[in-house]
């Protein structure tokens, strides 16, 4: 198994905590709401076959909040600037949820440094008619439970005891994504507009049974960025990479060989 490397890098003028192992092609994850300080199991997957980086977002987690952020925008240059910094040239970036929504902004901005682009469960656009699950008024339990399609999953996670410094970290994740995400509610009224400017094959992973974005969302982004291929999960929720790492680890790399020919 790759050793994972945590590090603290400063980039535009931000110190951020870093985890990153393996070697090969370079793959950078953008995490959600709840952040990434673990190293769960399908980034280990995804280490034995990339440079597997995961970065905890600017006023996320161990990351130092930055005077410069105000929106999603800005964490879309700051990471066109991070790829930039590490050297990690032609990248596979996949984001998940509010990562999505990052990752969507920075392609939209420019896919100079991308090799593909995934985006799984994301946020960032909004679908008339079919309603978003409102994370900033369930309580930590019902969210738990909202995220997964398998019970299993959720009572793991609510028998889990949070250090107490685990739940300072969650508390500080809740407050940086209700500033960058609080109204409008996890999307970007310009985004779907410019959607249409991402040039490089995009895989979109969604599970059936999301309770968050509803699978609608995929399809809309599906729609609106050329040649972007769905997959849905069946019995699954908002966190793919969790509740099926293994069809999603296959999926992805099944993906990207394809991109490669």
């Amino acid at each position: 198994m790759p050793e994972v490397k945590e590090s603290t890098l400063r980039v535009d003028g931000c110190a951020v905590s870093v985890k990153r192992a393996g070697q090969g092609e370079p793959m950078l994850f953008l995490h959600g709401a709840r952040g990434a300080s673990r190293w769960l199991p399908f980034m280990a997957s995804l280490a034995e076959r990339f440079d597997l980086v995961v970065p905890e977002h600017p006023g996320y987690g161990r990351s130092e909040m930055p005077e410069w952020l105000d929106d999603v925008g800005d964490l879309a240059f700051f990471y066109l600037d991070f790829i930039k910094a590490l050297g990690l040239g032609r990248v596979h970036l996949v984001g998940n949820s509010m990562g999505g929504w990052i990752a969507a902004e920075l392609a939209v901005r420019s896919t100079r440094d991308l090799a593909t682009l995934t985006l799984v469960s994301a946020a960032g656009i909004h679908v008339k008619g079919v309603p978003k699950g409102d994370i900033f008024l369930w309580s930590p339990e019902t969210t738990m439970r909202n995220v997964f399609a398998d019970p299993k999953f959720a009572e793991a996670a609510l028998a889990t005891p949070l250090s107490d410094e685990e739940q300072d970290l969650q508390l500080r994740n809740a407050l940086a994504t209700a500033k960058l995400g609080w109204q409008p509610r996890l999307y970007d009224p310009q985004l779907r507009k410019w959607l249409h400017r991402i040039d490089v094959p995009t895989l979109l992973i969604w599970g059936d049974s999301d309770k968050v974005f509803p699978p609608a969302y995929g399809e809309a982004y599906r729609d609106l960025i050329p040649s972007a291929r769905l997959e849905i999960f069946e019995r699954c929720g908002h966190l793919p990479h969790v509740e099926q790492a293994e069809k999603f680890v296959r999926t992805l790399t099944g993906f990207v060989a394809e991109a490669r020919r």
